[in-house]
């Protein structure tokens, strides 16, 4: 199941989760394209359930919407919250090698909207 929600507070939530369906990989990658393209101040909160994998081609089409994305992404997104099992702070190390916003670690919806909205604050 993938799903695209852009709040009124300015918080888009994109969700990847169980069950996952045959169409789930092209919707995901069809929500980044959106995301990518918002031309706004925002942050995301990523909600992950794990085990949904994406094909080759798909992890090839997610890396290129990082690169094509990427100065979009600085100038419109306050920051990233991200649920996903089994992450670690490594992960999100990775993940902020990739913008100079913050990219955060946070276990459920509620402390990921604390954060993102702290972030859009900050910038306001």
């Amino acid at each position: 199941m993938v799903e695209l929600d852009q709040g009124a507070d300015g918080v888009v939530t994109l969700r990847f989760l169980p069950p996952y369906g045959d169409n789930d990989e092209r919707a995901y990658l069809d929500a980044l394209g959106l995301v990518g393209r918002l031309d706004r101040r925002y942050a995301l909160l990523t909600v992950f359930g794990g085990g949904g994998k994406l094909s080759a081609a798909g992890e090839r089409e997610q890396a290129l919407w990082f690169k094509a994305t990427r100065d979009q992404m600085n100038r419109c997104c306050a920051g990233i919250a991200m649920i996903r099992p089994g992450a670690t702070e490594a992960t999100a190390a990775v993940f902020q090698r990739l913008w100079p916003f913050p990219v955060s670690l946070v276990s459920d919806e509620a402390a990921g909207r604390a954060v993102l909205r702290a972030h859009l604050g900050a910038i306001s």
